[in-house]
């Protein structure tokens, strides 16, 4: 018996080695399944602007790829999630795993262009959590001499500095053409056309982009009539070169009618319908309305949120913000917070004076409303 006991113990070990191990990579899997859950959690109530008897059915309009489920935002994003692409009511990675952009947008660059540097972007990666950068290129604004349509060397310089850095850092990068005032984007399809055309042509190779085509349309505008045909002329245009980035596109009402193109969507798979909202104005009702079109199969992105009033000033509303980031949180929709910028507006994530350069922020520089972002982005 005593010449048998090393030999057993020996044996016991290696046993337990391999229990061990086993229990550990059932944990891994166990997590992973449980993950899978938080895309059925329960949400809100339908509403009644929507008549759920004419949305057709999503299965038609669903991939029937296996979606996996979701996974860390953590990380150099585009180095491991590679190439995003829409998949049924979700944008999925390279490996089909749902991934959820969470992103900032810059105010317009033409007049916050300090934040458009390498410094910055990288604590909002490292620090903030944040994997994508929305870069607002007002269009026109009323003939405002800064913006695009008046000074159109120096802001294409501007963003395709931004863009790099971005690519530089493994983010993904929204091209936003601002259209705001006037709010009607066939007003400028072809100004349009020529800026995406010389976009995509640049950047076709790269998985970290994301055009977007119309940031919101407004007035008197709808999706049938003008939305649409502009957006399938600029979509012929980014497709010409980038066969594969996602593109989003306004929908009416300041990009809250995201209900409009539920039965009449473009043909384009890779498309993305822009929903904004500012939490202080828009509440349970559009919340409502998002649901039932997620429901209904309808890909969505909030390309642009705040936490206060529609015209970014006024009080800051946290609790309706909660409810809307828990709801988005729980169907795994990508969203930017506006604005990265140190203007005197409750929407700005800097106090006035900030050096948004740097990158080197402490929380005494930022607004109630950054403080927010940053503690939410980074829970």
């Amino acid at each position: 018996m005593k010449l048998l006991r090393k030999p057993l113990l020996l044996l016991l070990v290696i046993v337990m080695f391999i229990f061990s191990s086993c229990k550990i990579n059932i944990g891994s899997v166990k997590n992973t399944d449980s993950s899978s859950n938080s895309d059925s959690s329960s949400s809100s109530e339908s509403s009644s602007e929507i008549d759920s008897s004419s949305i057709e059915d999503s299965s038609s309009n669903t991939s029937t790829t296996t979606v996996k489920p979701p996974v860390s935002n953590i990380g150099i994003p585009v180095n491991q999630h590679g190439q995003l692409k829409v998949n049924g009511s979700h944008i999925v990675d390279k490996n089909n795993n749902i991934y959820q952009l969470k992103g900032l947008s810059t105010h317009g660059i033409s007049w916050f262009p300090d934040i458009v540097t390498k410094e910055s972007f990288k604590t909002l990666r490292d620090n903030w959590h944040v994997n994508s950068i929305r870069l607002a290129m007002y269009v026109d604004e009323y003939g405002n001499g800064s913006c695009y349509l008046n000074n159109k060397q120096v802001n294409k310089e501007l963003m395709n500095k931004g863009i790099q850095y971005c690519i530089d850092l493994g983010m993904y990068v929204i091209i936003d053409w601002h259209v705001l005032n006037p709010g009607d984007p066939n007003k400028y399809t072809s100004d349009a056309i020529s800026f995406f055309d010389e976009f995509a042509k640049k950047y076709n190779k790269y998985p970290n982009i994301i055009y977007e085509i119309c940031n919101e349309p407004n007035g008197n505008v709808n999706w049938n009539t003008n939305i649409k045909p502009y957006a399938e002329k600029v979509i012929s245009t980014i497709r010409k070169y980038d066969k594969d980035a996602i593109i989003i596109v306004g929908t009416g009402t300041w990009s809250q009618d995201i209900q409009d193109p539920v039965n009449n969507r473009l043909s384009d798979k890779n498309v993305v319908y822009a929903l904004h909202y500012y939490a202080a104005t828009h509440k349970q009702s559009l919340r409502d309305r998002l649901a039932q079109c997620y429901k209904a199969g309808l890909p969505v992105l909030v390309s642009e949120f705040g936490n206060c009033s529609a015209d970014g000033n006024g009080g800051n509303d946290f609790n309706e913000a909660k409810k809307w980031l828990q709801l988005l949180d729980s169907y795994h929709i990508g969203y930017y917070n506006w604005a990265l910028a140190d203007k005197n507006e409750s929407c700005c994530i800097f106090k006035p004076g900030t050096n948004l350069k740097s990158g080197n922020w402490s929380d005494s520089q930022l607004t109630e409303s950054g403080k927010f972002i940053k503690d939410w982005y980074t829970k």
